[in-house]
């Protein structure tokens, strides 16, 4: 047997209804959110953004380091990767080798 509604769960329905009608339009006026279609999205582009390339590209490798030199690196925060670059950088340039 289907239940029937309530006084109490129709006055809850039209509140959300009316709710969910004004987070649209706020949306669609970019008061709150940016709405965007399909053919946007699809437009977008992936990878870094325009101009951020460097003139000298930085080459992927696999390094095994200690786990608590690496935990070390890692808790400087965001950067650490450019920062063991620049350590190694600045070692070899005291050896002389750069």
């Amino acid at each position: 047997m289907p239940k029937t509604a309530t006084p109490k769960m129709d006055a809850e329905m039209l509140a959300f209804a009316n709710d969910v009608a004004l987070s649209i339009r706020q949306a669609k006026a970019g008061q709150y959110a940016r709405v965007t279609t399909g053919e946007q999205l699809a437009a977008g582009k992936r990878g870094r953004p325009v101009g951020s390339v460097q003139a000298v590209t930085k080459e992927p490798v696999k390094l095994r380091i200690d786990a608590d030199v690496l935990a070390a690196l890692r808790a400087t925060g965001d950067g650490w990767q450019t920062r063991i670059n620049d350590t190694l950088r600045a070692s070899l340039h005291l050896a002389g080798k750069v």
